[in-house]
């Protein structure tokens, strides 16, 4: 019988996947390189193949959470290549598919005392908010109108699965078929 152990490298993404996730949970405060070390099963020493420091992978967290939430939908040229209704559609469906907002209330309450966290919910806002109102702006909608239907379309769709968790996958699909019924309609 073999009793060495088995070495398990671990990614970075498997890192910041982690740290997003005690952040969620903890707060900044508590991700800890100890904890996330724990709870990937590995050394601590395996963290500083990653990263030279906490405060350096809490920069890059923000970073990966920028492009997981935001920039894999407001970047993605096959979205980007659909007519606007059907972008709004496959847009809220990759949402809550992927579940890009489930870090968003995390991010947001460290960027409260954190100018970097606040410099990254800028930036994510920026992007969602331009790519939903040129969406909205290839529809024919302008002015107050196309950001209300923008405001409205960023806010519902970022907070409805913490928001009403109790909503099958179902109800979800039948009820962004409405909205965007909704929101798109003169």
């Amino acid at each position: 019988m073999d009793t060495k152990k088995t070495h398990r490298g671990v990614s970075k993404r498997e890192w910041l996947e982690t740290g997003l996730k005690y952040l969620s949970e903890r707060g900044v405060s508590g991700v800890k390189v100890e904890r996330l070390a724990q709870a990937l099963g590995i050394a601590r020493a395996g963290f500083y193949w990653h990263f030279k420091s906490r405060d350096e992978m809490l920069r890059q967290l923000l970073d990966y959470w920028v492009h997981e939430s935001t920039e894999t939908v407001t970047a993605n040229a096959d979205l980007l290549a659909l007519e606007p209704k059907k972008r709004l559609t496959k847009t809220a469906e990759m949402v809550h598919k992927y579940d890009l907002g489930r870090y968003d209330m995390a991010i947001r309450q460290w960027a409260l005392k954190d100018a970097e966290a606040a410099r990254a919910v800028r930036k994510v806002n920026r992007l969602r908010l331009s790519f939903l109102r040129d969406t909205f702006c290839e529809l024919g909608f302008t002015g107050d109108d196309a950001d209300m239907r923008t405001m409205l379309f960023f806010c519902y769709h970022t907070w409805e699965s913490s928001t009403f968790p109790e909503i099958s996958r179902k109800q979800r699909r039948e009820l962004i078929a409405k909205r965007i019924e909704l929101l798109t309609r003169r």
